[in-house]
């Protein structure tokens, strides 16, 4: 399985680190691909398809995500499923992605500028985790790669392209 990401993130290494312990208990090998710039993602694909890799993760990235369709359009290419962390990679004609649901931060996030706004001082604000995920899936992507969904997935999905 490669893992697309930037070595640059603060979050990388500790992210990586859980993906290479899961994979390790599946029996799956990982391969780290790093991408700093844009010029990176197609050298990272083709090394990718030279270690004949089976599927993909793409980490979050200020770089992939402006990439997006660049990102989406080699996977396709390559024939990898490929699973990101926002929604707009599958707009862009990635396969799938599980994340946060920005929208219900920004939601929530207006809760907390309103209480500030009334007087509340920002340091006694508790800090929250984001509580909304979101699932999606394109069933497009799916049958150009040759890849069957099961129905026990796309009935566990927020939304699905068709």
């Amino acid at each position: 399985m490669a893992v697309l990401g930037n070595s640059n993130e603060p979050a990388h290494p500790n992210t990586l680190k859980e993906i290479e312990l899961a994979a390790g208990a599946l029996g799956v090998q990982v391969q780290p691909l790093d991408v700093l710039g844009p010029k990176d993602i197609e050298t990272a694909f083709r090394a990718a398809t030279k270690a004949r890799a089976d599927a993909l993760v793409v980490l979050a990235s200020p770089v992939l995500s402006d990439q997006r369709a660049k990102v989406a359009n080699l996977a396709l290419k390559s024939r990898l499923p490929a699973i990101y962390f926002r929604h707009e990679f599958v707009e862009a004609g990635g396969l799938m992605s599980y994340g946060t649901s920005f929208t219900d931060l920004s939601r929530r996030a207006a809760t907390y500028v309103d209480k500030i706004l009334k007087g509340t001082k920002p340091a006694e604000l508790p800090v929250e985790q984001p509580k909304k995920f979101e699932f999606i899936v394109n069933l497009k992507t799916a049958k150009q790669i040759g890849l069957t969904i099961p129905p026990n997935v796309l009935v566990r999905a927020d939304r699905v392209i068709k």
